[in-house]
């Protein structure tokens, strides 16, 4: 089992920065890939990018340049710093756990929700 705790989110003008944290417990935490998705109403969840290890990171191309994955796996925490944000960065933001051999998300965090305004 994983829970999963994000925090961080709130209200941004347009240009501005946000980071998110996501506070992990209950497994290894190094071994496990960590997601982060976005889900606006009426929309389906939406991939943001993801973290395995430092040197294997991979990012939506609609994120690519403004925002950073990183993790402390000493501290059992993945981050996602948004930089230039855009009103339709707009949404809920989750992150998901996915352990070893899996092929799919297995855990989810409860979500945080990021308002860019224009």
């Amino acid at each position: 089992q994983v829970q999963l705790v994000e925090s961080g989110g709130g209200l941004v003008q347009a240009g501005g920065s946000l980071r998110l944290s996501c506070a992990a417990s209950g497994r290894t935490f190094g071994s496990v890939t960590m997601g982060w998705f976005r889900q606006v109403p009426g929309k389906e969840r939406e991939f943001v990018g993801r973290i395995w290890s430092a040197a294997n990171i991979y990012y939506a191309e609609s994120v690519k340049g403004r925002f950073t994955i990183s993790r402390d796996n000493a501290n059992n925490t993945v981050y996602l710093q948004m930089n230039s944000l855009k009103p339709e960065d707009t949404g809920v933001y989750y992150c998901a756990a996915r352990t070893p051999g899996s092929a799919t998300y297995d855990y989810w965090g409860q979500g945080t929700r990021v308002t860019v305004s224009s």
